[in-house]
């Protein structure tokens, strides 16, 4: 078996209204269809426009059995495990590694929208089975809107995970804030304050009870986390080689992970991070892949998430079938 061709299709699907009236930036996605001398189609996702993401003329001719898969990135990667999946009569996660859940806990989203707008988003999660809640922060307003969202709309039980992508800067706002939330369900601290100095975070663990998580991708960034007392839990990113590696050493140091392998993605990019994460003992945690915050995922129903869970796919590859018809009206190249 040998790789014939692969196409790179630009879309650009639009956010919800809520977040498009917020004006959260955004740019389109690549979808990548490669076929194989034996007719199998293999399906990749990146969020990077299709110029900048180089010839990919190499791979032609090469059979994806005899290739290093797991350190390839998007969008090859996730196409080239669907191909090898479907030759081999396996789902996905089976090259990976040893099955441990078939639903993947999955967190809403917000981007940073006015108090009242995000408690509305935080009713409609709700309605749709979701227990926790993801908010890009902004330290202006997030005691307001976690106030919103428990009071008006969600309901006590509702977690409110704080992202502020270290919009608070310093220990001392972050623990000013942390004070005024403690009337509110505080899933964590994600990246809360500036990241170059692991000190801080092991500041805050010690002063605050809401856990700290670090969003890293490298594992030699997870290692020295882990070494400096940093954190409680964290964020992964990156391709399949670095994930495993990540969440060997969190798990070692018993700190418990979610994954963001594609964040504000379509189906594609959910699936393939569905099925790594169905092999992943320490990734128990809500993951941000989110397809549903834009109009379409362009899977179709070929990808269930429902009452805040992802289903793993159970076919061969990743499960997963394009809508040609979504492809068509969101193409831009």
């Amino acid at each position: 078996m040998k790789i014939a061709s692969i196409e790179l299709i630009e879309v650009f699907v639009p956010y919800i209204e809520p977040i498009r009236a917020a004006e959260w930036p955004d740019h389109p996605h690549t979808i990548a269809r490669v076929r194989t001398d034996e007719g199998l189609t293999g399906l990749g996702e990146s969020w990077t426009p299709r110029q900048n993401i180089g010839s990919l003329e190499s791979y032609i001719g090469r059979n994806p059995l005899e290739m290093d898969i797991a350190s390839l990135h998007a969008p090859l990667q996730s196409a080239l495990y669907d191909i090898a999946g479907q030759a081999l009569g396996l789902p996905a996660w089976r090259l990976i590694g040893d099955r441990v859940r078939e639903r993947i806990p999955v967190a809403y989203w917000s981007c940073h929208m006015p108090p009242e707008s995000t408690a509305k988003e935080a009713e409609k999660a709700v309605a749709l089975g979701f227990k926790v809640h993801k908010l890009k922060a902004r330290s202006r307003d997030i005691v307001r809107q976690a106030e919103l969202i428990t009071k008006a709309a969600a309901g006590a039980d509702y977690a409110i995970r704080v992202d502020p992508n270290t919009e608070f800067t310093y220990v001392d706002t972050a623990v000013k804030l942390a004070r005024q939330l403690e009337p509110y369900h505080i899933d964590c601290y994600e990246d809360p304050v500036l990241k170059q100095n692991l000190d801080w975070y092991r500041l805050l663990r010690q002063k605050l009870d809401i856990p700290q998580a670090l969003h890293l991708g490298d594992p030699a960034a997870v290692l020295d986390a882990v070494r400096a007392g940093a954190a409680d839990r964290f964020n992964i990113g990156g391709n399949v080689a670095s994930v495993l590696k990540c969440a060997a050493i969190a798990e070692a140091a018993q700190c418990p992970i979610w994954l963001q392998t594609g964040g504000l993605c379509l189906g594609i990019q959910t699936a393939f991070s569905a099925h790594l994460q169905a092999v992943l003992p320490g990734d128990i945690l809500p993951c941000d892949e989110l397809p549903f915050v834009r109009e379409d995922s362009l899977v179709g129903d070929s990808l269930l998430i429902r009452e805040g869970h992802i289903s793993v796919p159970t076919c061969p590859g990743l499960g997963v079938v394009l809508d040609e018809k979504a492809v068509e009206r969101y193409r831009t190249g």
